[in-house]
């Protein structure tokens, strides 16, 4: 009778792009998966914008972790937020949502928890200005674009009609040029004529960035081209500022001479700078791993935590080699760290090749027809990014039903102009205060 041999026992953090691609190259070997995350979603998150644009629905960024991975019968999902490590012990803590504790014992860890928006020390500011990591934050983001056009139909001068006219966007990377470039769009396609008191057209719309270009990470030349479709469309491009304030009325920020100006915005979207989760430094002090500035684990070139090879770290929240933080990176990463541990478990390797970053390019789609696209010496823009950039999303969209969703609504955008997916909820204030126990009647004279 042959002894039952207890499966080696994987925990994946993260269920992006990372811990997806990870898991799958786990698919076939004689390991135990459990993949933690706290939601129960996959998210294409380079397609957020559209989402918060209202181009595309939830359905099509977001598939269940579960029906991603259904004939993965060696994984399991757990829905929970890992908080700790316990390397010595080989054990993760995480909670649950609503409270409860989960153990988590593993033979080897994969990090993949991403990175979360930061707001370089102030806080305060997410309350006015929401960045856009999550599905949560796209659907707040297109409620308060949409709700922007709403308030101002009816605002009670002009005064606060251009202030809700206004639409400041902080950040010049792919996310920030993307979502301006959509709402120019809105402004001047789809909410076209839909309006008594306002021209939707002449909404305005504020990118700042900090540094000298916008798509800086793309090189000069496209970079110019994209700053150049941007002010065609009618965004007013401030490069060398600085964001230091930001309220319900709008933003102050700061030039390289030192100038401050105040820009009266009632929309404020924050596209700038991320940093790693509250996990990623509590394995370091555990561990005792190096991060970066932005909180990155600095790792070793076959992507395991020095001292520690039964944890790698993929992803965003990996730090190697000044590899940036791109969906790509995510991708291979993860399934780097698949194949490693296969190939270790399986024993047909003691000691894997380092790994190697392919450059699949970078694209950023800035209006309909029009895009950038990187990749290696090949740069494109105008309608030839375009396509470049549609051929590129879809063939990294999960699901087929996801796919073929996608092609009908951008087929529909770029055709008409219009938006399907527009739909979005206000508090139900006065209900509310209906439903609210007021002071209770005095009883009747007798």
């Amino acid at each position: 009778m042959q002894d039952h041999v207890t499966p080696r026992r994987v925990v994946i953090l993260g269920g992006g792009f990372a811990g997806l691609f990870a898991a799958r190259a786990l698919r076939k070997s004689p390991v135990a998966v459990a993949l933690v995350d706290r939601r129960a979603h996959h998210l294409f998150q380079p397609l957020l914008y559209q989402c918060a644009s209202g181009i595309l629905s939830e359905g099509q960024i977001a598939q269940p972790l579960r029906g991603v991975l259904r004939r993965h019968h060696n994984v399991r999902c757990v829905l929970a937020e890992a908080t700790d490590v316990d390397a010595g012990a080989r054990l993760v803590h995480a909670r649950r949502p609503g409270g409860g504790i989960v153990q988590l014992p593993y033979d080897d860890l994969i990090v993949a928890v991403g990175m979360r928006q930061s707001y370089f020390g102030h806080e305060e500011f997410a309350a006015h200005a929401p960045g856009m990591k999550t599905l949560d934050d796209a659907l707040e983001i297109r409620r308060r674009i949409y709700r922007a056009f709403e308030m101002a139909e009816t605002a009670a001068n002009d005064r606060e009609r251009r202030q809700w006219l206004t639409f400041a966007l902080v950040g010049g990377g792919p996310t920030g040029v993307e979502l301006a470039g959509q709402i120019r769009e809105i402004a001047g396609h789809t909410l076209d004529r839909e309006f008594q008191r306002i021209e939707s057209a002449n909404a305005r719309v504020l990118l700042f960035e900090g540094s000298d270009a916008v798509l800086g990470a793309f090189g000069p030349p496209l970079a110019h081209r994209a700053a150049r479709t941007l002010e065609g469309l009618g965004v007013e491009v401030h490069t060398g500022t600085r964001v230091t304030d930001v309220d319900a009325h709008g933003l102050t920020v700061r030039d390289h001479d030192g100038r401050t100006t105040r820009f009266g915005a009632r929309t404020v979207l924050w596209t700038a700078g991320v940093e790693a989760p509250p996990i990623a430094a509590a394995l370091a002090r555990e561990t005792g791993a190096k991060q970066d500035r932005a909180g990155r684990i600095l790792v070793e070139p076959d992507l395991t935590v020095p001292g520690h090879p039964e944890i790698r770290v993929t992803g965003d929240v990996m730090s190697l080699n000044g590899l940036p933080g791109l969906a790509e990176v995510a991708m291979q990463t993860g399934a780097y760290a698949g194949r490693s541990l296969r190939q270790a478990v399986e024993g047909r390797t003691k000691q894997p090749k380092p790994f190697k970053y392919v450059d699949l390019g970078s694209a950023a789609y800035i209006a309909r027809g029009r895009a950038v696209v990187k990749a290696g010496p090949l740069h494109l823009s105008g309608f030839l990014g375009w396509l470049a950039w549609l051929f590129i999303h879809l063939a990294f969209l999960t699901g087929f039903r996801s796919r073929l969703g996608a092609v009908l609504s951008w087929l529909v955008v770029f055709a008409t102009g219009s938006r399907r997916e527009r739909a979005f909820t206000m508090p139900d204030t006065d209900a509310s205060a209906a439903r609210a126990p007021g002071p209770k009647a005095p009883p009747p004279a007798p």
